[in-house]
């Protein structure tokens, strides 16, 4: 290819030349051959070398050493989205208290957050299906007790609404209860059982403390969550030598200074998923129908896969309906488990047949 050309078409910006190696004169050993062919190179655009060879060359009569190969200019349809296009709203409550967003710090400090949930896209979308099977419990039993409905959204920051999460503080279940104050609301936990993994065991716990704490923080529920993640006393000592009385005023833990704006973020993102994740009702992950079962084990112990087997189920699932039992069998005694609701499982009747 002549010189001007060359200019011409890298000046033009139209075509991209892509050049490939002149021959080697003497040829490689086979095994070499071979391999070169069985695994090519990846261009740019993730095809092979081969692939774009046989797509559109160009052949050069005149210069058999080189090819142009015609790249086809990339044509966007549609409108391109950027995460600014998501606004936080001017104004924003929780649990019927105003959030000070004309406060600088305050809303920088939930934008953060706000776009920490959209920009991992797909999690947030996993996160918003999971609520449809989470929250039901929890709605419920936080109206029973007369707390707000936005607690909720503490789920989606304390476990992401799964129920055998754990930490390395040693905080287990849903809600994220730490072997002290697990013991305090009556959360038992042995060899056998973590009550803290079980949804409405551990939520019940969880309404007990947040009422103390809301009573502790004069009905505060900024303060009272802030205590929820480090503490009632450690929260009282900051406020102490900060001299304030503010949780928007307050510098403490990092993590505690996300928690209550992360939860706030949760909250607006995760209440409209049709308006932030183009998600209806009907795409998030339904509540299983189950039913309460007693199961008795008479011998020194018995494997889940046969308790699973008996009530027509099977081991992974019965895993995931009873998160708080830990290991893959049962000692003796006797245990409430759930399992899938059926309208006729293994233990109905059934009639000899007619010989």
């Amino acid at each position: 290819m002549t010189t001007w050309l060359r200019r011409i078409l890298v000046l033009s910006g139209l075509w991209a030349m892509v050049s490939l190696p002149i021959a080697a004169r003497a040829q490689p050993p086979l095994e070499h051959s071979e391999a070169r062919e069985s695994a090519p190179r990846s261009g740019a655009n993730g095809a092979s070398e081969r692939e774009a060879n046989l797509l559109d060359p160009l052949e050069i009569s005149d210069e058999p050493e080189g090819r142009l190969v015609i790249l086809p200019e990339i044509k966007r349809e549609g409108e391109r989205y950027f995460l600014s296009s998501f606004k936080l709203p001017d104004k924003l409550t929780f649990a019927g208290q105003p959030v000070p967003l004309d406060n600088w710090q305050v809303r920088e400090r939930i934008e953060y957050e706000f776009y920490q949930f959209l920009e991992d896209q797909g999690e947030s979308i996993i996160l918003a299906k999971r609520t449809g099977r989470c929250f039901p419990p929890a709605e419920k039993q936080l109206a029973d007790a007369g707390l707000p409905d936005d607690l909720k959204y503490m789920l989606l920051v304390e476990s992401k609404c799964v129920a055998a999460a754990y930490s390395k503080a040693k905080a287990s279940g849903p809600w994220q209860f730490i072997p002290s104050t697990g013991r305090r609301y009556s959360l038992k936990s042995d060899a056998v059982r973590d009550e803290r993994r079980n949804l409405e065991m551990s939520t019940e716990a969880a309404v007990k403390y947040l009422k103390y704490l809301k009573d502790l923080k004069e009905n505060d529920w900024f303060m009272a969550m802030a205590s929820y993640n480090a503490g009632e006393e450690r929260v009282r000592k900051l406020l102490k030598e900060q001299k304030i009385t503010d949780y928007w005023k307050m510098h403490g833990p990092r993590e505690t200074m996300r928690y209550v704006p992360r939860i706030i973020a949760a909250k607006e993102i995760y209440s409209q998923p049709e308006k932030y994740l183009g998600l209806s009702r009907k795409d998030l992950y339904m509540p299983m129908e189950t039913e309460t079962v007693t199961v008795n084990v008479k011998d020194t112990q018995r494997a889940l896969t046969s308790i699973a087997e008996e009530f027509g189920t099977y081991f992974l699932e019965l895993k995931m309906l009873n998160p708080e039992f830990k290991k893959d069998t049962l000692p003796r005694g006797t245990y409430q488990m759930r399992v899938p609701r059926q309208t006729c499982p293994n233990r109905c009747f059934v009639q000899d047949k007619t010989p």
